[in-house]
């Protein structure tokens, strides 16, 4: 499996939530922008590592989800959430 990381740029989110819709893992964050918690998936018993500071949220998966999560970037307006696979 793909090991991949998605990033959140902090400012260009603009909190539409278009990618809350494409990837349960994307959630609203206490500062009204997205975010991204593997926990918050009811359906997948998900892990990931994320890291979360005032620029931009990362978080890292080895996982078969990546066209979710590339779903999530593409349905994003302002082009905040980028998905690259880092190794295998």
């Amino acid at each position: 499996m793909p090991r991949y990381e998605v990033t959140i740029e902090k400012d260009a989110c603009d909190g539409i939530f278009a990618c809350l819709t494409r990837d349960p893992r994307f959630v609203e964050g206490e500062d009204g922008l997205a975010t991204i918690d593997p926990s918050a998936d009811p359906i997948y018993d998900c892990e990931g590592e994320v890291t979360d500071t005032a620029e931009r949220v990362v978080a890292k998966f080895d996982d078969d989800r990546i066209d979710e999560a590339k779903q999530a970037a593409a349905a994003c307006p302002t082009d905040a959430i980028i998905v690259e696979e880092v190794g295998k």
